[in-house]
């Protein structure tokens, strides 16, 4: 007999493969099944609601697994976890699902994602912000980034926001709920909420944002971009340090 626990995850990126379990055992989903199998004494499957990349972190990746049921109560859960994982891995809550297996899909049952992009937008990069935030030098014009941003808000055909994972997605229209800019140089933190996000869109979409509010792109890419439907792509992808997972929604 199992119980099902779902599981409120944050972890620094970097020195991880990514969260799906890859060969060599170095994915966040590796690290804590690991975890699991000290404890439990056999293995199990953590199902995230989603990939994030080699370097993405997370502020609140969501996860399931079955486990033995009644071996232990959530808060022994988490203080077991804890202490079996990297200090850059924290499982920040654990709770059993009413209804067992039936109760809770981390994946299936997600309705939306939050995601942060920060941004270091300086001559020097602090070191404090090394790994945690995209360090680009070029000024950028905030009033143009909200305006870039805009134009993405919606429903829309995002297949020149993707980049290829190896199999054919079954559709490319996703919708985007809010991109919110906040701060200024150095810092400044974009927030895209949206019903789900393709491979690599957000890093992509940010890319081209931030090069049309740097002038190095004309205003018009964004247009290009959605009316291309795949044809031509987002020329650049802002790199995975900057990037967090921050909320799933359920």
């Amino acid at each position: 007999m199992v119980e099902r626990l779902k599981l409120i995850i944050a972890y620094d990126g970097r020195p991880f493969s990514g969260w799906q379990s890859q060969a060599g055992g170095k994915s966040v989903q590796d690290l804590l099944e690991s975890a699991f199998a000290k404890i439990c004494g056999e293995d199990v499957c953590v199902q995230g609601s989603g990939r994030t990349d080699s370097g993405v972190h997370a502020h609140g990746q969501v996860a399931h697994v079955d486990v033995p049921r009644g071996k232990y109560p959530p808060a022994t859960w988490l203080s077991a976890l804890n202490a079996n994982l990297p200090a850059a891995i924290r499982v920040l809550r654990a709770v059993r699902v009413r209804g067992g297996s039936e109760g809770f899909h981390a994946r299936f049952d997600a309705r939306g994602k939050r995601y942060v992009y920060r941004i270091w937008n300086d001559g020097w990069m602090h070191p404090m912000e090394v790994g945690r935030a995209w360090h680009t030098s070029r000024p950028i014009d905030i009033a143009t980034l909200r305006a870039a941003a805009a134009l993405l808000v919606g429903t829309h055909d995002f297949a020149g926001f993707a980049a290829n994972r190896g199999k054919k997605e079954t559709s490319t229209t996703r919708t985007i709920t809010r991109i919110r800019v906040t701060g200024r140089a150095p810092l400044i933190t974009l927030t895209f909420e949206g019903d789900g996000f393709l491979y690599k869109m957000v890093r992509l979409l940010t890319g081209a944002i931030v090069r049309i509010a740097q002038g190095r792109a004309p205003f018009g890419l964004i247009a290009d971009l959605l009316a291309s439907k795949g044809r031509i792509k987002s020329p650049l992808a802002a790199p995975a340090e900057g990037l967090y997972l921050d909320r799933v929604y359920y």
